[in-house]
């Protein structure tokens, strides 16, 4: 040990990574250069003994991390070559030819790193795990995939060309379906100069893939790779993979195979213990004229929301703090307006006609289908109070309709405007010009297919994003674009606004997703961690959290007021397409091109539920306005409607649950399809529920 550690430092100082070794010094107590004369200490001990040293030592953890970053950049090897040098890792290619003392030292490793013994440490593993125990199967069964990756990897950059494809051929078949677009992408990467442009395949190198696995599982894998002496798989496992050890019952194939399947494993139980504040906030009380300065400022911008005002604003109007809500000033909210006070009242009085839906009463559904639509429809929004429509298309073009007998007028010029009585009572109506009044209006700016629209919640602004990169706000009033917001340099596939105003989120090509303000053409907030495109984003009803979904295939929720992520939630089996969240703010549904919908308890951090029926991607979720009903828009060419009430109730959310991820979901999803209702040959690509329950849907008709 003594040996390694001083070859691995003379290396450093070789190398000029004097910070490196001024590190490793320090962790392993070595200072001064008197190395003969120091003893090792435990943390340095248990990081560069035999392979069998255990990596779980937090000391030898930090090690590593710090290290590897540091000195993988200068070494030009892949990220473990440096440190587990020590560790029994051999590293092919020549890196270390003119280094004698380490070469010295490793020289005892390099019969494990012999490429034609790839294929016999990997099947010596399968067949290990294919003969234990059924309850340890399942869980080690999770090994496969990501070893088989980094094996693969890993002969194709050591530049073993011919063994990679045999490697690949013999083992790609024994993987799950679900990994069959990645595997793909795996096939084409045939040698290590492909390595280098291949984002995906940069990520699995360095992001740690994560396996949650029981404890006994754990020690069984352990002791048969060290009585093995199988340092190859061993090195893979401690580092690449992340193995979040719980105490318990193993899971069931069942349980593991409704969590697995993201880019990167599943999420560590770390991940989702974060407080998240899911409850609403206070409805504004505005009876009484406002005089008090918070009261206004912690209200928000007019919306009939589309998810708030709820069962109290119908009947029992509580004025009680939900004690899950956020604080009110949590994140600066726009103050009131008059006319969104008016607006709230209109949405009052529509809320008291409300139909209350259930598995007895299910809402009508009316269907606006874009015919001839040539420009190819790819987006599509509606008011929330169900006057307008918006469709994104693929020639640039943002094209908005009146579905109300009232048509769409522009503001009058200036010099028109000056001639208007400003005292007078219509005043309002004097300053449109009836001359411009059009069932529709074209919108011209982007250069490239418009991939999501959203109407401000005052409907004033409609934001559309696009291929071109940019996102932009329009006048409703002059029919114009104010802004051009410019910080994506790829696709931005969604934009929304908050169901307050004012801020709004877009998600890209880039795989950030971004906080704005109108009234900055910066963003706030940079929300980074998806290792793929952003695909959907969408607010909170409380405005203070965005979820955005990838083609990660996770789905993460992240925090307005400090850009934090807390909430990863994996499960589904490709990119993520739509989300929606339940009126009361606990929960959230998510939709993705593997045909299911998810559902999620925001709070515990836990999935509470699985709705299998669509047979394509699920482009719609929107539920109810009392949330009563879930309903799913799909490329199948069919609206689901399904009961949310039974879906969440008599949840099993436990402290145990929540501390190992047993969840156990009902097959249910037959109970909970209250109808699926078949279009011609139309895909949904928008759902939206009117203020009174009405199911509007859309879609362009496609002839084949």
């Amino acid at each position: 040990d003594r040996q390694t550690l001083v070859a691995v430092l003379q290396f450093l100082r070789r190398s000029n990574l004097r910070e490196s070794e001024e590190i490793l010094r320090r962790e392993a107590r070595l200072l001064g250069d008197d190395l003969g004369a120091a003893a090792l200490s435990p943390a340095g001990a248990g990081l560069l003994g035999a392979p069998g040293g255990d990596a779980d030592s937090a000391g030898g953890e930090a090690l590593l991390s710090r290290v590897t970053a540091a000195a993988a950049i200068a070494i030009g090897g892949s990220a473990a070559t440096l440190l587990l040098y020590a560790n029994a890792f051999a590293v092919g290619g020549g890196v270390v030819e003119d280094q004698p003392d380490v070469s010295a030292v490793l020289s005892a490793y390099n019969q494990q790193g012999d490429p034609t013994l790839y294929e016999e440490y990997y099947s010596g593993l399968k067949h290990f795990i294919e003969c234990s125990l059924d309850c340890h199967r399942a869980e080690l069964s999770q090994l496969f995939y990501p070893l088989f990756v980094h094996m693969y990897l890993e002969l194709v950059y050591n530049q073993h060309e011919s063994e990679a494809k045999s490697f690949f051929e013999r083992f790609h078949g024994d993987q799950e379906c679900y990994y069959q677009d990645d595997l793909r992408v795996l096939s084409s990467l045939t040698k290590k100069e492909h390595m280098k442009g291949n984002e995906t395949m940069l990520d699995f190198r360095t992001s740690k893939f994560v396996l949650r696995i029981s404890r006994d599982s754990y020690q069984l894998l352990k002791r048969h790779l060290q009585e093995k002496q199988n340092n190859q798989i061993w090195n893979i496992v401690q580092e690449h993979l992340y193995i979040d050890i719980f105490d318990g019952m193993p899971r069931s194939k069942q349980q593991i195979d409704a969590m697995v399947g993201s880019l990167a494993g599943e999420a560590k139980r770390e991940a989702n213990k974060a407080k998240v504040f899911f409850g609403l906030l206070k409805e504004p009380e505005f009876d009484v004229p406002l005089d008090d300065e918070d009261e206004e400022g912690e209200n928000e911008e007019g919306k009939p929301k589309k998810k708030k005002p709820k069962k109290d604003s119908v009947g029992s109007k509580s004025k009680k703090q939900d004690p899950n809500a956020p604080p009110q000033n949590r994140i600066p909210l726009p103050e009131l307006k008059d006319s969104d006070k008016l607006d709230k009242v209109m949405n009052m009085k529509e809320a008291a006609r409300r139909v209350r839906l259930g598995p007895e009463c299910l809402p009508s559904i009316c269907f606006y289908t874009f015919l001839n639509a040539y420009q190819g429809l790819t987006a599509v929004d509606i008011t929330d109070d169900s006057s307008m429509i918006v469709g994104g298309f693929a020639d640039s073009t943002v094209r908005v309709w009146s579905v109300t007998p009232k048509k769409l007028r522009s503001v009058k010029t200036a010099a028109d405007l000056s001639l208007i009585d400003k005292e007078s009572d219509d005043v309002l109506e004097r300053i449109m010009d009836e001359k411009t009044a059009s069932e529709l209006k074209i919108l011209y700016g982007h250069s490239g297919p418009v991939y999501g629209t959203s109407f401000s919640p005052d409907r004033n602004y409609l934001l559309s994003c696009s291929e071109d990169g940019t996102v932009r706000l329009w006048s409703l009033q002059t029919f114009t674009c104010l802004v051009g917001y410019k910080g994506h340099n790829y696709p931005v596939w969604d934009t929304q606004f908050s169901p307050y105003g004012y801020y709004f989120v877009s998600g890209g090509h880039d795989r950030v997703a971004r906080l704005w303000a109108t009234d900055h053409y910066q963003p706030l907030r940079i929300f980074a961690g998806h290792l793929a495109d952003v695909t959907c984003t969408r607010f909170h009803p409380n405005s203070n959290y965005i979820a955005t979904g990838s083609a990660d295939r996770t789905i993460r929720l992240w925090d307005v007021l400090n850009g934090n992520c807390v909430r990863i939630f994996t499960g589904h089996k490709g990119p993520i397409h739509s989300l929606a969240f339940s009126p009361n703010g606990r929960f959230l549904a998510t939709g993705a091109t593997d045909g299911r919908v998810l559902l999620w308890d925001i709070g515990h951090g836990l999935m509470v539920g699985e709705l299998k029926g669509h047979t394509d991607t699920i482009y719609a979720l929107r539920f109810s306005r009392d949330g009563e009903i879930l309903a799913s828009g799909s490329m199948d060419n069919t609206v689901r409607l399904w009961d949310a009430v039974k879906a969440f109730e008599d949840l099993e959310t436990d402290d145990f649950t929540t501390a190992t991820g047993h969840i156990n979901l009902p097959e249910n999803s037959q109970d909970l399809l209250l109808g699926t209702y078949m279009t011609k040959s139309t895909p949904v690509v928008h759902l939206h529920f009117t203020r009174r329950n009405l199911l509007l849907a859309a879609g362009a008709y496609s002839s084949q």
